[in-house]
């Protein structure tokens, strides 16, 4: 069985996806205004390089083999009064150390991928958002991200406003300057597991085997660092210098249009915002604008898949985003919640396998696996998201596949949003530091424990 790839789209342009319905679509109330912010950003730089999206996709196609692993990973939304130093700085650490263990249990490397400099945008299931005010019920569009409004709930805030266009184009350039720095400066030194906080290890959630394991693990990880540091500062120096991606959802595909051109010496067109730029659940549909605008980037590009997605959906979409079958160019995120990924998962696998279809399967525990307390607090839970993380697991390993890499929403802040974990934030700590405008996210401590469990998984069977 192969995939259908004889279809022939009618032409492409960065423009013409406006042709096409569109489910999320915002209200710019301001034509002129919007079009004068789209031609502003049409005019800056570059976020990121043809070169660094096509060494991202090679990256990928040796995922797809199975010889490296993908952690994506970041914040729900990015917010523009959150582009500080030590914000960053704290979302590139966990991830450094992650993708380290993840590293030490697959001896594999691991692509890093952050969800960060233009993730300032969310899907929303209601395009407006009403509450009681003075006791009055107001009426006004939902917050979409820093990227299109604000979060106070007021007209003035949520009005879509095209000028943050170009506000999050700047902070994005900002954040990826200062992660440049960071990772070109030697940043991936300064953070050996001795300096860890790793007090989870001693809390009476983790058992003593697990616990056990996961000392050892550190333990062995830190003395092979500190061996390749004593082979000399040349060594050390190649060491240090990892490779970081940029990757978020393209859901304002004016922000995205504006953005993608073609480049010297190589073929077809770029979406330079983002070197990963990914397709969301409500977005997907064929025949929708977001598919439009996809199928004509040579990005690599991630397409989250739910509970409901079918084998069919699968091929759809690699014939209409992929029809040439390139290696590195499909990721399928899969957002399935816990206990459906053993039932759900299987039969999507099969079809892509059969098909022959270049893909990387990667499993997205967060979004399939919110709650809400009794009191009405968005959260999630830890022990939901490591079960459908060993679920998905189990999955690939009885259809005698693999799975490529994860996708967290985390922070690298001691924030108190998703309940569980060896840590043990209950419902009663929610209100301690509960920091974000959208979805809740793991702090440290739970990210980190998600990647031993990762590890673990990864770790050949002798």
């Amino acid at each position: 069985m192969t995939a259908d790839r004889t279809a022939t789209p009618g032409p492409w342009s960065p423009e013409s996806w406006r042709r096409f319905p569109h489910s999320q679509m915002i209200d710019y109330p301001d034509r002129a205004e919007l079009d004068a912010g789209v031609d502003l950003l049409r005019s800056l730089p570059p976020l990121v390089t043809s070169w660094e999206i096509e060494r991202l996709k090679s990256l990928i196609a040796d995922a797809q083999s199975g010889q490296r692993f993908l952690l994506q990973g970041g914040d729900c939304a990015e917010t523009l009064d959150d582009c500080r130093p030590d914000i960053i700085t704290n979302k590139l650490k966990i991830l450094l150390q992650m993708s380290l263990v993840m590293v030490h249990g697959g001896k594999k490397p691991v692509i890093r991928v952050g969800r960060f400099a233009g993730q300032y945008a969310k899907p929303r299931s209601s395009m407006t958002e009403t509450r009681t005010v003075d006791g009055q019920q107001a009426t006004h569009p939902s917050y979409f991200g820093d990227l299109v409004n604000r979060a106070p709930f007021d007209a003035k805030s949520r009005r879509p406003d095209p000028y943050l266009l170009v506000r999050a184009y700047k902070h994005s350039s900002m954040t990826l300057n200062f992660i440049r720095s960071l990772v070109d400066g030697g940043f991936a030194d300064l953070h050996h597991p001795e300096y860890w906080d790793l007090a989870f290890f001693k809390a009476a959630g983790l058992p003593p085997a697990r616990r056990a394991e996961y000392e050892q693990m550190t333990a062995t990880l830190a003395d092979g660092l500190r061996f390749m540091e004593a082979l000399g500062e040349r060594a050390v120096g190649e060491m240090n210098r990892v490779e970081f991606f940029t990757s978020h959802e393209g859901l304002n595909l004016y922000y995205e249009e504006a953005q993608t051109r073609r480049v010297p010496r190589r073929e077809g067109y770029y979406d330079l915002t983002t070197h990963l730029p990914w397709i969301g659940e409500r977005t997907r549909e064929l025949g929708g604008a977001h598919m439009e605008y996809f199928r004509g980037i040579q990005n690599p590009i991630g397409i989250k898949l739910g509970p409901t997605a079918t084998p069919s959906d699968v091929l759809a979409l690699c014939g209409a985003l992929n029809p040439r079958n390139e290696p590195g160019k499909i990721i399928f995120i899969t957002r399935l919640g816990q206990g459906r990924a053993r039932q759900v998962l299987p039969p999507l696998i099969d079809a892509a396998r059969k098909a022959e279809v270049r893909v990387l399967w990667v499993c997205d525990p967060m979004h399939g696996n919110g709650i809400k307390t009794a009191s009405g607090i968005k959260t999630r839970s830890f022990d939901a998201i490591a079960s459908e993380l060993e679920e998905t697991f189990d999955a690939h390993q009885s259809c005698g596949t693999h799975l490529g890499g994860v996708h967290f929403e985390l922070t690298g802040d001691d924030v108190t949003e998703c309940v569980g974990g060896a840590a043990g934030i209950t419902e009663h700590h929610l209100t301690r530091n509960y920091a974000t405008l959208c979805d809740p996210r793991l702090n440290y401590q739970q990210a980190l424990e998600l990647a031993f469990i990762v590890a673990r998984r990864l770790t050949p069977k002798k």
